[in-house]
C-alpha cells in the first residue's frame, strides 16, 4: 500500500526560572505532547514551526537552532502516512499560555527532569535530550 507522505514542524519552547529551565508542553488527548503541526504550502520549516509553537501553547519562540528530525509512520481511517517532523529550540520572547488554540486542551511549564517523565513517546524524549545537552552547550 502506498503511503501519503507528511510534513510537520514544532519545537520545544523554553524558558528560565529561577535559574532553572523549563518546556513548555501540550496536553491533548490524555497524552502530553511537543508542540507540532502540518508545515503549509510556501511556508519554511522555521516559519512552520515558529507558528505551530504559538498556535498551540499561546508563546512566541525565537529560534536558537534545529534539535532534529523524528520520523515514523501510522495508518488513520485505512490510510498509510509517512510523516517526518523537523524539531527547533525555541526561547520565549513573549506570549501566554492563555491564548493557545483549541488543538491543546491544557498549556504547562516543565523542568527538563519532569517532561521527561510526562512524555509518552520515546521519539519525543530523545528530541528532548538533544534539546536538554543544546541548553547545556
Amino acid at each position: 500500500m502506498e503511503s501519503e507522505q507528511l510534513v510537520s514542524a514544532g519545537g520545544i519552547i523554553f524558558r528560565v526560572a529561577s535559574g532553572v529551565p523549563e518546556v513548555a508542553l501540550i496536553f491533548s488527548g490524555g497524552v502530553w505532547w511537543l508542540p507540532k503541526g502540518l508545515v503549509e504550502e510556501s511556508e519554511s520549516l522555521e516559519k512552520a514551526a515558529l507558528r505551530e509553537v504559538k498556535e498551540e501553547t499561546g508563546f512566541q519562540g525565537e529560534i536558537v537552532g534545529k534539535i532534529g528530525e523524528n520520523s515514523y509512520d501510522f495508518t488513520r481511517e485505512g490510510r498509510r502516512y509517512s510523516k517526518t517532523v523537523h524539531l527547533y529550540l525555541m526561547r520565549c520572547v513573549g506570549g501566554s499560555s492563555d491564548v493557545h488554540d483549541s488543538e491543546a486542551d491544557t498549556v504547562r511549564w516543565f523542568r527538563i527532569s519532569e517532561a521527561f517523565q510526562v512524555l509518552r513517546y520515546p521519539n519525543e524524549r530523545k528530541i528532548l535530550a538533544k534539546a536538554e545537552q543544546m541548553l547545556k552547550g
